[in-house]
């Protein structure tokens, strides 16, 4: 197998080849840092990769296999991660100027579940500074750029997850989503996405940005790698009390179920208000792709999602001024105009809005669990409805008119984070300018098993997810 078809496989395909020796770990290691060097100097992807541990590992992995040991069912799967997931003894920049020295003294869950997995890492990835910014912009180690079109946006904050995956330099990432960094880059970059439940992955070890938000979750070449990843990393865990110690289901045994009789619903309002109409023409087709697969797809109405995405906000700058208080007191100059402005105005936050938005959460999940999910299983919608920006466009600093862009980036991926919903994205087609287009499907709180199902068979049914950018 030469090495752009090794590149061109799934997490799983690859996976499968490993196990069968049809490909060696080296092999795929090879390939995979041959083509982070390759696109590196175009995409401002990774942070680092550490190829000589990468390919050692790589070795052990092949040598294991022939004594017959399969780690688990990501044996030899290289992978690089965005850089805000701790290892013990390394250096994780978070994307930022004030930690670019630190050395992790843990190792997250997420990577000790992804190595027991048999996955290997060979690097790390550009990421917004402190994962706060939707665009995916950083001064402080240069822009990563989108793959179908380096002069436009990835996405954040999640940038480099979502550039590498879809420039085929790593099989699979993860980020972390707190008002949309996973599905934003995925939406942008043409790549599958998944933010599980909140509660559903161990947070331990990750850098923290919003204590009530902050959700970790992959980006992959299909929906299956998706749930092949979420599969190895969710469950309870004594590092976080916030993992939920809910048993985990097979997602991956659930997932090749059919969908008929799924009921979908398109909201009313909300989701289209001056939808792009590239973009709204993209959601149709994919709904017909639903129906023809069996799915009963729904017109439906939702609540009113503006003071939902107001208390989004509230919550994610508070937390975020708490974690950075110190920082931005002693070390204030080296944060970037945009991201200290941001934090600034998370300081000025009343303790009662803030805990009025907290409060909110709980009556607001209730009402659209009553109002949403009794009348449909899953909600399909846009991840943004706009077409993908130039970097330079959306390169704004600290100006007034910063703020009216970011929120709207985000949207239409923040209501999921306040009602802590799981919610995959695939690629649902290309505007004629070539760039690609983001659906995202919302089930159910701890309902992840039918929203990657319904992920899958989408894609079992479509060819989008297989188109490569040309770079």
């Amino acid at each position: 197998m030469t090495a752009q078809e090794i590149l061109n496989l799934s997490c799983a395909a690859l996976a499968r080849a490993i196990r069968e020796k049809r490909v060696t770990c080296v092999q795929a290691m090879e390939a995979a840092l041959e083509r982070a060097k390759a696109v590196q100097p175009k995409l401002n992807c990774f942070i680092r990769t550490d190829d000589v541990q990468a390919l050692a590992r790589a070795r052990v992995s092949d040598s294991e296999l022939e004594k017959g040991h399969v780690r688990g069912p990501l044996h030899g799967v290289p992978m690089a991660h965005k850089d805000m997931y701790y290892r013990e003894g390394v250096v994780s920049t978070c994307g930022a100027k004030i930690v670019r020295d630190r050395k992790a003294t843990q190792t997250a869950t997420a990577l000790e579940r992804l190595d027991a997995a048999g996955a290997i890492q060979f690097g790390v990835l550009s990421m917004a500074e402190f994962a706060f910014s939707p665009t995916g912009h950083n001064l402080h180690y240069g822009h990563c750029r989108n793959p179908w079109d380096p002069s436009r946006i990835t996405g954040g904050s999640s940038s480099g997850s979502g550039s590498a995956t879809a420039a085929r330099a790593t099989f699979a990432a993860l980020g972390s989503d707190t008002g949309g960094s996973i599905r934003l880059p995925a939406a942008f970059c043409g790549t599958s996405g998944f933010k599980p439940t909140y509660g559903r992955v161990s947070r331990a070890g990750a850098m923290p940005l919003s204590f009530s938000l902050d959700t970790v979750g992959p980006l992959a070449r299909t929906v299956q790698d998706c749930a092949l990843i979420v599969q190895a990393i969710a469950g309870a865990d004594e590092r976080d009390p916030t993992a939920e110690a809910r048993p985990v289901p097979d997602f991956l045994n659930s997932i090749e179920q059919s969908i008929s009789g799924l009921r979908i619903g398109k909201p009313r309002q909300f989701f289209y208000d001056d939808c792009d109409a590239e973009i709204r023409e993209a959601m149709e087709a994919a709904l017909a792709v639903f129906r023809k697969l069996g799915a009963k797809v729904l017109d439906i109405d939702i609540p009113d999602m503006s003071a939902w995405n107001a208390a989004g906000a509230v919550i994610i700058s508070a937390e975020a001024a708490a974690v950075h208080a110190n920082w931005l007191r002693a070390r204030g100059q080296d944060y970037s105009p945009q991201l200290r402005m941001r934090l600034e105005q998370g300081l000025a936050i009343p303790a009662a809005v803030y805990l009025n938005a907290l409060r909110l959460r709980g009556v607001a999940l209730r009402h659209f669990c009553s109002e949403v999910f009794s009348k449909v299983d899953l909600v399909h919608a846009p991840v943004v409805s706009f077409q993908t920006p130039t970097i330079e466009e959306t390169d704004l600093g600290d100006r007034p008119e910063a703020a009216a862009m970011l929120g709207r980036t985000t949207r239409l991926t923040r209501p999921g984070n306040f009602l802590a919903l799981p919610i995959v994205s695939a690629n649902a087609g290309f505007t004629r300018a070539g760039m690609p287009i983001g659906m995202q499907l919302m089930g159910r709180p701890y309902d992840e098993a039918t929203v990657l199902r319904a992920g899958h068979a989408y894609q079992k049914a479509t060819e989008w997810h297989r188109s490569a950018p040309k770079i």
